[in-house]
């Protein structure tokens, strides 16, 4: 394997570039999101391209997929100037995109979604029969079993993702951008797509693959592309450095590692009895099955578990947010609570900060201010009206605190960065001032940098009293930061460990165990 390595790198290197761009700049109103970007990419190769959240990684990529037409410098494909006007410009000459956001028409099936704007047909009418058998054989090579015929809104998010994969496998590539691929997948679904992406490779085709987990960078890439404050800061061989080397160029500093000092732990804030969730005309009857737990002042709760353990329906009926009306108990503060809705969660003292930030975090029309305060209005009020520049201040006040990468209050919420628009979500709930905050895969699609001081914020908060439960997909996560974990197996409880117990090993057992 080594031998071919170094014979592959060297073809690289004689290659002529497939992929050259020259100077790139972008810029919206008060953020220069690219500042003259060069680098090529050879064919055949797998450039990761990483960087902190607003590094710039997604604009560039943007760019050459179409989605983004205006920008100054040059984009060169097979030596050849590109001036793409749109997405299906840069498709027919070869290029297409994953994005980290998904992008898929949740009302249509999993099949329409795929051949979107390119249907089959057969004379006059769409061939439903054909579109769906194409499908089916693209998801069996991705190795799932969604039926083809499924809206998409029906899906969870992993699943989701996949589709999304399957629509770009089904354009047969030249090159194929991945913009955090496996941000919403369980380890199994990983595994699944490192190994079409071996696949896709020994067709030739070429990847740039955008990630934060250096461990796929190291796994998967020939070279690696850092970014900073949209500037190219170096492109480097994997074989000539290491993730802490990579990871101190992308921030310009060493990442401290985040060592939480023990924390004072109160009293019982949330007490769960034997919460079940139906699940109607499922072989399996119930989501969730008779779970048990506590949460007390101060304490962070992990909740770990593979892909459909129940983590996410967990705390949606916490939350008053599950489609059935959950089962059991629920006391908060020694007081029995049933929520009906999530106002009313959130008015006894619940916060939900959600999985899916794109669908069900965000106000898209809304700005990054108005994102914050939409929950705490009734602060900005003065004679039935909002005050602009209260509710500035109340905005204002959170950006400062959670470090939000913003132009201003006034840009929209779509400019951020992934891990900033999360920030703002955050903000949200915490003016509303709970007692619980529940954080459903908090850091999904957020650098390491931005992870350490939501860590540290996290820690911070509980200090103050509040208690907070978190689900991961990322086991170290969990370890880092839980004071307990909670582990779900097919919607059963199957352990529970204190922080100086638990272990990966303990955790997965648990995690693969039928109760």
């Amino acid at each position: 394997r080594g031998v071919r390595s170094i014979q592959l790198t060297s073809i690289m290197i004689a290659a002529a570039p497939l992929i050259s761009i020259r100077h790139i700049t972008k810029r919206y109103p008060g953020v220069v999101a690219l500042d003259d970007v060069t680098f090529d990419v050879a064919p055949g190769e797998l450039r990761a391209i990483v960087g902190e959240n607003g590094a710039g990684k997604s604009t560039l990529m943007k760019i050459l997929s179409g989605v983004v037409t205006e920008f100054d410098g040059e984009l060169r494909l097979r030596d050849v100037a590109m001036n793409f006007t749109g997405t299906r410009d840069a498709e027919q000459a070869g290029v297409s995109i994953i994005h980290q956001e998904l992008n898929l028409v949740e009302q249509l099936s999993a099949a329409a979604n795929v051949f979107l704007g390119r249907e089959l047909t057969h004379g006059v009418w769409l061939d439903d029969r054909a579109m769906e058998r194409r499908t089916a054989e693209l998801l069996a090579e991705l190795e799932c079993d969604i039926d083809p015929r499924s809206p998409v809104a029906t899906l969870r998010v992993g699943d989701q993702q996949l589709v999304e994969i399957a629509k770009a496998l089904a354009l047969e590539t030249e090159v194929l951008i991945m913009d955090e691929p496996t941000s919403a997948l369980s380890e199994s679904e990983v595994a699944r797509l490192m190994r079409v992406i071996g696949r896709l490779r020994e067709r030739g085709v070429t990847i740039l693959y955008i990630s934060h987990k250096m461990d796929e960078v190291f796994q998967l890439a020939d070279s690696i592309t850092v970014l900073r404050d949209g500037r190219h800061v170096e492109t480097l061989a994997k074989a000539d450095t290491n993730p802490r080397e990579i990871t101190h160029r992308m921030v310009g500093r060493e990442i401290e590692a985040t060592h939480v000092e023990p924390r004072p732990i109160g009293d019982v804030v949330l007490e769960v009895q034997k919460l079940s969730l139906a699940w109607p005309g499922h072989a399996r009857r119930w989501r969730l099955e008779e779970i048990s737990f506590s949460v007390r002042r101060g304490e962070i709760v992990g909740i770990a578990g593979l892909m459909g353990a129940g983590r996410t329906e967990l705390l949606e009926c916490l939350f008053g947010a599950s489609t059935l009306p959950p089962l059991g108990r629920v006391l908060l503060e020694d007081k029995v609570v049933k929520f009906r809705h999530p106002a009313e969660a959130r008015e006894a003292g619940l916060a939900l900060v959600t999985e899916d930030r794109k669908r069900l975090g965000l106000f898209a029309d809304l700005t990054v201010g108005q994102n914050i305060t939409i929950c705490e209005l009734l602060h900005a009020l003065e004679w039935g009206l909002i005050q602009p520049r209260r509710e500035a201040a109340i905005a204002g006040e959170m950006v400062d605190r959670l470090g939000v990468k913003t132009a201003g209050l006034d840009a929209a919420i779509t400019s951020l960065s992934g891990g900033n628009q999360q920030k703002a979500i955050i903000a949200r709930w915490l003016l509303a001032k709970p007692k619980v905050l529940l954080l459903d895969d908090p850091t999904r699609g957020i650098d390491v940098g931005a992870k350490a001081e939501l860590y540290r914020l996290m820690d911070q908060l509980c200090r103050e009293g509040l208690s907070i439960v978190v689900t991961s997909s990322e086991l170290p996560e969990l370890l880092t930061i839980s004071d307990r974990i909670l582990v779900l197996c097919e919607g059963r409880l199957t352990g529970e460990f204190r922080r100086a117990e638990a272990t990966e090993q303990r955790i997965m057992e648990a995690a693969t165990r039928v109760a």
